[in-house]
C-alpha cells in the first residue's frame, strides 16, 4: 500500500507544479502584451501631443462657467459628439463656457489645468479647436485654490510612505 500512496503523491505535486506553470506562462504573455501594448499607446500619445502643440494658438476669452457633465449634454457640436467612442459619450468631461470674442461658446478643458481655471475672469488661452490646454490670468490677481483636506486615511498612508522610503520626507 505504501507504494500506492507514494504514487498518488506524486501525481499530485506534478498536477499541481504543471498547474503552477501554465499559470505562470499566461501571467508572464499578459504582463508582456501589456507592456508592448502601452508603449505602441505612449507613442501615440506624444505624436498627437505634438500635433495638439503645432495647432494651438493663443485666445483671450472671458471664463463664465465651468463644469463636469456628460458629452451628451455639454452642448458641444454634433460632429464632435459623433466622432467619439460611444463608451465614452456617457462618461463626465470638464467643459468651459467662455465668451471668446463676441461669441459664447463651449469648450472642453484638460483634465490637468480644470481645477486652476478661474470663473468670471479673463484669461488668455491656449486652444486646439475647442480644446483648452493651458490657460494664464489676464487681469488681478491669480486665483489659487486651497488644496482639498486629506482624509485620515490618505494621511496614514501618506505616514507609512514617508517611513517605509516610498515617499520623499517633508
Amino acid at each position: 500500500m505504501g507504494t500506492k500512496e507514494q504514487c498518488f503523491r506524486g501525481k499530485n505535486i506534478v498536477n499541481g507544479f504543471t498547474l503552477f506553470l501554465i499559470i505562470l506562462t499566461v501571467t508572464l504573455a499578459i504582463v508582456a502584451f501589456l507592456y508592448f501594448f502601452g508603449r505602441r499607446m505612449q507613442k501615440r500619445q506624444e505624436l498627437q501631443d505634438e500635433q495638439v502643440a503645432t495647432s494651438s494658438q493663443q485666445v483671450s476669452m472671458f471664463i463664465i462657467d465651468k463644469k463636469k457633465i456628460r458629452m451628451k449634454d455639454a452642448g458641444l457640436p454634433e460632429a464632435v459628439v459623433n466622432q467619439t467612442p460611444k463608451i465614452l459619450r456617457r462618461s463626465k468631461v470638464p467643459v468651459l463656457k467662455a465668451k471668446v470674442g463676441p461669441q459664447v461658446m463651449n469648450l472642453i478643458c484638460e483634465n490637468s489645468i480644470f481645477d486652476d481655471v478661474p470663473v468670471k475672469k479673463e484669461v488668455k488661452a491656449t486652444v486646439t479647436g475647442i480644446y483648452v490646454t493651458a490657460v494664464k490670468g489676464l487681469h488681478g490677481k491669480p486665483v489659487v485654490t486651497e488644496p482639498k483636506k486629506k482624509s485620515r486615511f490618505a494621511r496614514f498612508v501618506e505616514k507609512l510612505q514617508e517611513k517605509g522610503g516610498a515617499a520623499p520626507v517633508k
